[in-house]
């Protein structure tokens, strides 16, 4: 193999695929990054086994070739090299690679390409386009309820439904519950429902270019996988063996109080509050007072330390229906206020001991649920 090519383009090749290198193999090779020619290019390619991201960067290739070589010392390497042209020769007796770029130069044992697990490919026919830009917001303000420990898989994952043109996503770790929808352009045949790892979505956000305008989808047959398949870059997951939890039951049919306040204000008052209800499992009070004919509607956040003290934070809303208190977490409530980019936000109640749901004002396809906690008087 002789290639040779940008710094830049190298380096950030590097960082697109560096998230998906195992850290915790006992397979020495998922330890490394696979560089391989392709067609005139440079392709680099990593690998947990539940995930694998593959990317394609720009190269002028004077001999095909394809190694392993450790991907921590190599992207530490490459990211320190001036920006001009990097050769890359590769010794296949030896299986070393060696580096040159302006006056540095370096010799990188590597392992046989040939160890690699297989990088399967996209399906070009059967596919699924989506939006870029909505399929990152789909992401972004889903990804958020999923479950971060393995105690029950099925909850790391996020329950994601193909039917007809529209796209829903759906997570819950048992305490909030979020769940967004899209228009897809076309259709899909049939109803297709999978469980995507949360991990996987939060990677392919990372790695997804503004940029670029649609992410394909596929998912081959009887592999238990789905392939997002991008401009120059390719993200493989493997599926959730399970059955994502019936969540409509969970879902509020009506509510007694809808409470319409500033986003940033709201986003603010939690944020303020969250500082004092660390020590209180994050919990904090919201109190909805609908206000009179001469006094305007408000809401009371507040939150209270045995240890550090406590803070109370009044913002303006707009309320319909009866004055309520309610706990909440009060960082699962900052989390979704972070990813709502309307000007204004809904708060659905219908009583202390039930969910609440959040909503953004002039968006009818987010909705979050958030359980109640308790608090003594």
């Amino acid at each position: 193999m002789k290639v040779s090519c940008l710094q830049e383009n190298l380096a950030k090749g590097l960082s697109i695929v560096g998230r998906a290198v195992s850290t915790r193999s006992t397979l020495p090779v998922l330890a490394n990054v696979l560089l391989e020619t392709d067609n005139g290019r440079l392709k680099l390619a990593a690998t947990n086994l539940e995930i694998v991201v593959t990317c394609w960067i720009g190269a002028k290739v004077e001999e095909d070739g394809a190694i392993t070589v450790p991907a921590r010392l190599l992207n530490d390497f490459v990211s320190q090299l001036p920006q001009e042209r990097v050769e890359l020769v590769l010794n296949d007796r030896t299986q070393t690679l060696h580096l040159t770029c302006a006056r540095n130069e370096a010799n990188i044992k590597g392992i046989d390409a040939q160890e690699f697990p297989l990088v399967p490919k996209p399906d070009q026919n059967n596919r699924i386009r989506v939006e870029t830009a909505v399929f990152k917001q789909m992401i972004n303000q889903v990804a958020i309820a999923a479950a971060t420990d393995d105690t029950r898989p099925t909850l790391t994952g996020v329950s994601t439904t193909f039917d007809d043109s529209q796209v829903l996503m759906v997570a819950t770790d048992g305490f909030r519950l979020s769940m967004k929808s899209a228009h897809i352009p076309g259709s899909v045949d049939k109803p297709t429902a999978v469980l995507i790892p949360a991990r996987a979505l939060s990677e392919l956000y990372r790695i997804a270019s503004d940029d670029s305008d649609a992410i394909y989808i596929s998912l081959p047959e009887g592999r238990n996988q789905i392939i997002f398949d991008m401009e120059n870059i390719v993200l493989v997951s493997q599926l959730i063996d399970g059955s994502f939890p019936d969540y409509s039951p969970i879902v509020p049919k009506r509510h007694n109080t809808r409470t319409v306040m500033g986003t940033a204000d709201f986003r603010k008052a939690c944020k303020a509050s969250e500082i004092f209800a660390r020590e209180s499992s994050h919990t904090a009070r919201v109190k909805i007072d609908p206000g009179d004919e001469i006094t305007p509607g408000s809401a009371i956040v507040a939150a209270t330390s045995a240890e550090t003290g406590d803070n109370v934070t009044q913002i303006d809303a707009m309320v319909n229906g009866d004055p309520v208190e309610i706990a909440f977490n009060v960082k699962y409530m900052s989390d979704v206020l972070n990813v709502i980019d309307t000007p204004q936000v809904a708060l659905e109640t219908t009583g202390p001991m039930d969910p609440g749901v959040i909503k953004p004002v002039g968006d009818t396809d987010f909705m979050h649920i958030i359980m109640p906690m308790h608090f003594g008087r």
